[in-house]
């Protein structure tokens, strides 16, 4: 099938309470709803920096006693209160203000979950005292774009539409000068939580931008339909050079392809690995090691079962860069380019042989000033204390998750574990660091909310931006995984990104974590505290039910 003939009929529905105003200026928008959705599935613009430098921020309903990291409360975990301010509208309506951004820039996710949805998002547009857009409860799935499917909406494991549970939206949201997001609740209702994170690009000032508009969403709507339908089955057009090679990989004797000399990119890579005793896959696929090197540096190195996105285990993941099927194949669509040279390589760090079947999709590709290497990191640590108290400071510590140096763009993780504590251990918020930040720019509001997911799940899922491969137990205890890829939500950064995560449980403990990352970056950047084969060949422990 081929992506570029895909078209589908679409309707045009939608609920609005007003116009929007057009972003103002002669000159023609640089960006807008089309070229987003367009940039959100080209595999040509993942590997590449900004066109259009921006920042990309979060706001969140993280708890506000977190002011910096040496006060009393920078670990308070009252996320789901937290607001921008409260305010009172000319129509005498008294709504919180959840996000207020000025000038261009581009909503590139909404999360939210709460436990009681009855209340209306609103969106103000380009300093407009009008709300132009309205959804009639916290709750993105009652958005009403018809074309948008699970490929850019969501629900949660945990969600119900009438009362508990969330959704994350994925669907770009442009605008030229400015927006304002608010909720009111019915003036007689209790407080409830609502955890929200929005994720958005922030243009310089003189960039001109295409609001969102009725219009626009209507030109639109066969584009939001079939990058929807895109999302949920990924297609690379393989076509050009195809590389084979199949191996008994032994220890001590490595599978190594050198990939056509000048320049060229990966486009897929797919790696079969074939066991004798299934009692092993497990450790099988965490002792083998993916490595590859791009003009003459080694820029990815990642065990192929954490690489896969399913973690410990090596289960199945169906997602828009990454699919696996539980039993050794899996399917790499993160896109390599290099200038020069390349070698992919695979090894055998463990004592048990497999029969590995690895093929590679290339394609001739120019490098130019904005062109970016694939870096793919993994680090694991054992025995992280967790804390079941936010107001400790002393006996709360955060975990460096992941610190990055050099001009990147960060695109996603895997965190897989084994939990040791009897409960639920992702009580913990992301706060991640960009450059000069003197504040986090991305401050969370638990870890499973920045997987896209709500209320301690502990339910597998999938979906085009990742998901949950692994849980074991209802409790959370024992194996782990989840896993976060971003397309339009990518971090670019030009000095520095240091990622730290809470170490907060409901119950003391202490958890094994094995992170993998992926960006992209020059070849100067740089990656800290990464690990090696002796952790990648720890034996793993038992699953809770005596599985692996």
């Amino acid at each position: 099938m081929d992506r570029k003939n895909i078209v589908y009929a679409a309707g045009t529905a939608i609920l609005w309470l007003g116009l929007f105003t057009a972003c103002g200026g002669n000159g023609k928008p640089a960006v807008g709803l089309e070229s987003l959705l367009n940039e959100m599935v080209s595999w040509e613009e993942t590997a590449r920096y900004p066109a259009i430098p921006y920042r990309c921020l979060q706001a969140s309903s993280y708890d506000r006693l977190s002011v910096s990291p040496d006060s009393a409360h920078w670990f308070a975990n009252n996320d789901g209160f937290g607001v921008e301010r409260i305010e009172t509208n000319e129509d005498g309506r008294t709504e919180k203000v959840l996000f207020d951004d000025k000038g261009p820039g581009v909503i590139t996710r909404i999360w939210t979950t709460t436990t009681d949805k009855r209340g209306a998002w609103r969106f103000y547009f380009d300093g407009s005292s009008k709300a132009s857009w309205e959804i009639p409860a916290y709750d993105m799935m009652q958005i009403h774009i018809p074309q948008l499917g699970r490929g850019l909406l969501q629900p949660h494991t945990s969600y119900t539409p009438g009362g508990k549970g969330g959704s994350t939206l994925f669907l770009p949201i442009p605008y030229g000068k400015g927006c304002k997001i608010t909720f009111e609740e019915p003036h007689d209702m209790p407080p409830v939580p609502r955890y929200y994170q929005i994720n958005y690009r922030k243009y310089p000032e003189e960039t001109i931008i295409e609001t969102f508009t009725p219009k626009v969403v209507k030109k639109a709507a066969s584009k939001i339909e079939a990058t929807d339908k895109l999302l949920q089955n990924p297609v690379i057009d393989c076509d050009s050079i195809y590389i084979e090679r199949e191996q008994e990989l032994e220890a001590g004797n490595p599978m190594l392809i050198k990939l056509p000399q000048g320049g060229h990119a990966v486009r897929e890579l797919k790696i079969k690995v074939s066991v004798d005793d299934k009692k092993q896959y497990a450790q099988i696929m965490r002792s083998i090691i993916l490595m590859g090197t791009f003009d003459g540096k080694q820029t990815v190195w990642a065990p192929i079962s954490d690489f896969s996105g399913g973690g410990m285990g090596a289960p199945a993941v169906e997602s828009w860069f990454l699919s696996a099927d539980g039993n050794g194949s899996i399917t790499s669509r993160w896109p390599m380019p290099y200038r020069e040279a390349a070698s992919i390589a695979l090894v055998n760090e463990g004592k048990l042989p497999a029969r590995v079947e690895v093929s590679l999709c290339l394609s001739p590709a120019t490098w130019d000033e904005r062109a970016l290497y694939f870096y793919a990191s993994w680090r694991q640590e054992r025995g992280i204390k967790l804390s079941d108290k936010p107001d400790d400071n002393e006996n709360t510590i955060e975990w460096n998750f992941a610190t990055i140096n050099g001009k990147c763009v960060y695109k996603g993780d895997v965190l897989t574990l084994y939990n040791h504590s009897p409960e639920w251990y992702g009580e913990g918020d992301e706060k991640i660091w960009v450059d000069d930040d003197k504040f986090p720019s991305h401050f969370g509001t638990g870890t499973e909310d920045y997987y896209n997911s709500s209320w301690a799940p502990v339910i597998p899922f999938q979906t085009p931006f990742g998901g949950a491969p692994r849980a074991d137990s209802e409790s959370s205890h024992g194996y782990n995984t989840f896993f976060r890829t971003r397309n339009l939500d990518g971090i670019p950064f030009t000095q520095r990104l240091k990622f730290d995560i809470e170490m907060l449980s409901w119950k003391k403990g202490s958890v094994d974590y094995a992170t993998t990352l992926f960006w992209y970056g020059s070849i100067k950047a740089r990656v800290e505290g990464t690990s090696g084969v002796d952790e990648a060949t720890a034996k793993l422990l038992p699953a809770p039910d005596g599985l692996q």
